[in-house]
């Protein structure tokens, strides 16, 4: 872990009340680490998220974000999920997508001043989407919506930026344009990326978080076939990366 904790979970444990979802989870997030969190479909890394969130309370265990429960550090960490919340063909612009990020902060609901358009041009200029600001929704690539909605997640100016498989559906060299970006953000706040490429991700986070129900943390030089044969319960092809 690099600098102070952001994150604190001690000892959580979730359901749906059914079996344990998460069970026993510890994890210390640093204010500037760059965490990468893997593991098989069903082995709770969304569940984790949104309990970071304060979308779900934990039913054993204490999470503390920015010190405080987590509902009340919301305004403090961008959430890019990995399904967006509208369809792609709602008639919405770049600009007034990237503006909904400010909406926990303006003082009027709905009505933005013009510091919140000059946060909203700023975080559009740093996410490369500035070009598009006019354009709707409906007509960018997977790869520019991503930027789009990580622009949005900015708007609220974190300490934390949260993303669920954001590269899910896009192609290996705009995956790489966008942890790119990432890496870039990650020096001024901590980011939490659930990936499903171990060997990719290791090119860029400091350690990986395996959770299947139960979380281990290793630093990427310590990942391991074997480690990973048992974290999927089946052999994984391994890619080799160094780092400059």
């Amino acid at each position: 872990m690099s600098g102070d904790p952001v994150v604190t979970l001690q000892d959580v444990s979730f359901s749906y009340g059914g079996p344990a979802v998460l069970d026993g989870i510890t994890l210390e997030v640093g204010e500037r680490e760059f965490l990468g969190v893997v593991g098989p479909n069903a082995g709770g890394k969304s569940t984790l998220l949104k309990l970071m969130l304060g979308l779900l309370q934990p039913v054993a265990g204490t999470i503390r974000v920015l010190g405080r429960a987590p509902r009340e550090s919301r305004r403090q960490i961008g959430y890019v999920p990995q399904y967006p919340a509208f369809r792609r063909d709602f008639p919405i612009s770049v600009r007034d997508v990237v503006l909904m990020g400010r909406l926990g902060n303006c003082l009027l609901l709905g009505r933005f001043r013009r510091h919140d358009r000059g946060i909203v041009q700023r975080v559009m200029q740093e996410t490369e989407v500035s070009a598009l600001a006019d354009r709707q929704i409906s007509t960018l690539s997977g790869g520019q919506l991503q930027r789009v909605l990580v622009a949005r997640a900015l708007a609220c100016e974190p300490r934390i930026l949260i993303l669920d498989e954001p590269t899910a559906n896009i192609d290996m060299r705009l995956e790489t344009d966008i942890f790119d970006l990432l890496k870039r953000l990650n020096q001024k706040m901590a980011v939490i990326v659930v990936s499903h490429d171990i060997g990719f991700i290791s090119r860029y986070v400091d350690r990986v978080a395996c959770l299947n129900h139960t979380l281990m943390c290793h630093h990427t030089a310590d990942i391991d076939g074997q480690m990973i044969k048992q974290l999927y319960d089946s052999d994984v092809r391994m890619v080799e990366h160094v780092h400059g």
